[in-house]
Order: C-alpha cells, then sequence, then structure tokens
C-alpha cells in the first residue's frame, strides 16, 4: 500500500523529467481546500491532488470545486485502489496520473492528460500571488503603484491593464522566482512602508 508520504518525492521526479521546465509548490491553500501540489509551467498553473491508496473519496467533491476556481489544469494522482475508478469521480477535463509500487521503486503513468480547465477564473489564479510579486507585475506594465489601495483593488487594476496572455506569463514567472528565504521580509517591508505613509512620514526613512 502506498501512502502520500511515498508518493510525494517520486512523483515531482517525475513531473519534472515528463514536463520538462516545471517549479513544484506543495500545500497551498485555495478556497476551503488546501492544493496537495503546485506544478508552475512557463505559461500556466496546474493543481495536483494525490490521493493516495490510504485515502478515500470523500473530500473530492469539494475539492475539484476549488481547484477548479484557481488553476488552469488539474490532475489527480492516484494509488492503484483508485485507479480502476477514479474516471468516474473526477471532470473529463482533468488528468489522471497513476501511481504503483514496482519491487523497490514508485512507477508513474499518465492514464489521461489534463485538458484546459473551462472553470478556472483568471482572478482567482491572480491571488495565488503574494502582494510583493503583484507590485513587481505593476512595475513591469508601467502600472500606478496604488500603495493605499487592498490586494483585491490592485488585482482588479491589473486585470483591466494586462493582456490575459501576458499575465499569464508573468504569473508563472513570479511562481518561478518565488523566494520563500526572502518573501516575509519582503511582506514585511511593504507593511512598514504603508504604515510609514499611513502616519504621513517619508518612505526613505525606512
Amino acid at each position: 500500500m502506498l501512502y502520500d508520504k511515498d508518493i510525494r518525492e517520486p512523483l515531482f521526479d517525475f513531473l519534472e523529467e515528463y514536463y520538462g521546465k516545471v517549479r513544484i509548490i506543495e500545500e497551498k491553500r485555495v478556497g476551503r481546500s488546501r492544493a496537495d501540489v503546485l506544478m508552475v509551467r512557463p505559461f500556466s498553473v496546474s493543481g495536483i491532488e494525490i490521493k493516495s491508496d490510504a485515502d478515500t473519496y470523500s473530500r473530492l467533491k469539494r475539492q475539484i470545486k476549488d481547484y477548479d476556481w484557481y488553476f488552469d489544469y488539474n490532475y489527480v494522482a492516484v494509488g492503484s485502489t483508485h485507479g480502476a475508478h477514479i474516471r468516474e469521480h473526477v471532470p473529463q477535463w482533468w488528468g489522471i496520473i497513476t501511481v504503483e509500487e514496482e519491487r523497490d521503486r514508485v512507477d508513474f503513468y499518465v492514464l489521461r492528460e489534463a485538458s484546459k480547465n473551462p472553470e478556472r477564473h483568471i482572478r482567482a489564479k491572480l491571488s495565488l500571488l503574494w502582494r510583493p510579486e503583484l507590485v513587481h507585475i505593476q512595475e513591469l506594465n508601467q502600472m500606478p503603484a496604488y500603495r493605499e489601495k487592498s490586494k483585491l483593488f490592485v488585482m482588479d487594476k491589473i486585470l483591466l491593464k494586462v493582456p490575459e496572455d501576458r499575465l499569464h506569463e508573468q504569473i508563472s514567472q513570479e511562481l518561478f522566482e518565488r523566494d520563500y528565504t526572502r518573501i516575509e521580509e519582503s511582506i514585511e517591508q511593504y507593511r512598514k512602508a504603508r504604515r510609514r505613509r499611513r502616519a504621513g512620514l517619508p518612505d526613505q526613512l525606512w
């Protein structure tokens, strides 16, 4: 029997070998679900839900709805106990990756390639980015800073300004370059500067 911990690392290796340039991001909150894996590619972001042999389908309906709201493509990676029936539980546009244990290794097979998700909302996908990453997209597109505005306000302005094809590419680039060792510092600097401006003090003192 394969458990989640047995599948993850070999799955990441398989995805990099099969799809080429990718970045793997784990455990991202999307709606009321937590996406097991985000697979970032140059022009798209895919969600991947892992269903090991020990898992059930009890939460899958909710997870499908949440994944479909955020991601360009979606996949389910399933242990062998689910392989025969998984098609009955996911939409036809979801890809299916089967996972089997072969002696001392784990093998993967793309049973069905994902097609473009018709339920995806670009605004939800954009919300995957952190505020400093949105700021960088604003800079790339010569947009005003909107420093005192909310993240949602900035997102709506970006959606009005940036052509969708370009935005997909820029979202992927931000996720490719995301640095978890520096992002907390960047967010804190942004918050300090915002508090400073609200107090009527110049940014450069920070």
